[in-house]
């Protein structure tokens, strides 16, 4: 079985977050735990595992994510990565749909090699900030918002990007404040190209610090939107790796691009 890794969110290898992709034949899904193990073994932020399905329904690919210790709802990076790995092999062409436990997800190749990924929106709640969460952090939130169910996450906004980029959070402590974990995000200082930053916490689903995560950015996009008054943005994730994510909202859908390398292509010889 082949599997390959993939640097999402960004043109360059060793660069934005890496997604494992396996590709499977048609029907179900191996067992739960087999999918896990193969996740654990990568030990990727997600692997993302596909199996085709029967012409003529609503999706044309199956699609889960696992973390090293969980599966989730949604994950951005190895959606990205799992069309780049379909168009870039000629599995499929033009607009690849998703069936996933967060709904029906959309992805379109363009002729530069990016690819747009439709999501949905996250809903947002303003919060007050949990007690603790500044201690945890390392800096005092702004704001603080609850997104939708199937993101988990607590937003909290940052005074400027030198904080964001300055955390140096404690991730066990951190771990008690949200489902999933922590969105930190700040506008981005003047003429630096994009416009907003974070950074991503999810201990609670074993990734300290994620490197760039598409899901955060459904919350992230309206949420800077409504702040800066545009619905087309640019967010840079500033993390080790780093990566940029070019975001559109469309009502309740939330279109995110960005680039894809593919930087390993082996096989996974235990098999289901």
């Amino acid at each position: 079985m082949r599997i390959r890794i993939v640097d999402a969110f960004t043109d360059r290898p060793f660069r934005g977050n890496p997604a494992a992709v396996l590709l499977l034949g048609t029907g179900a899904f191996p067992d739960d735990g087999w999918l896990q193990h193969v996740a654990t073994e990568m030990n990727l932020s997600e692997t993302a595992f596909a199996h085709p399905l029967p012409a003529g329904g609503e999706a044309d690919w199956a699609l889960r994510w696992f973390t090293p210790a969980a599966e989730v709802d949604m994950c951005g990076h190895a959606t990205l990565a799992t069309a780049h790995v379909l168009h870039s092999t000629g599995a499929a062409s033009g607009t690849v749909r998703f069936a996933a436990r967060c709904g029906i997800l959309r992805a379109s190749a363009h002729q530069n090699g990016a690819i747009t990924l439709d999501f949905p929106v996250s809903s947002l709640a303003e919060v007050d900030a949990p007690g603790g969460i500044a201690e945890a952090l390392g800096a005092a939130p702004l704001s603080a918002l609850d997104t939708s169910e199937h993101v988990g996450d607590l937003l909290v906004e940052l005074a400027d990007e030198a904080a964001v980029r300055g955390l140096r959070p404690d991730i066990r402590a951190l771990a008690a404040h949200s489902r999933r974990g922590i969105i930190a995000t700040a506008a981005a200082d003047p003429d630096s190209g994009y416009d907003y930053v974070s950074r991503c916490f999810f201990p609670n689903v074993g990734i300290d610090e994620d490197p760039v995560t598409g899901s955060a950015h459904t919350a992230l996009a309206p949420f800077w939107s409504a702040r800066l008054g545009r619905p087309e943005l640019t967010g840079l994730q500033a993390s080790r790796r780093s990566g940029l994510v070019r975001t559109a909202l469309r009502g309740d859908r939330v279109l995110l691009t960005g680039a894809a390398v593919t930087v390993v292509d082996g096989e996974l010889l235990a098999r289901p």
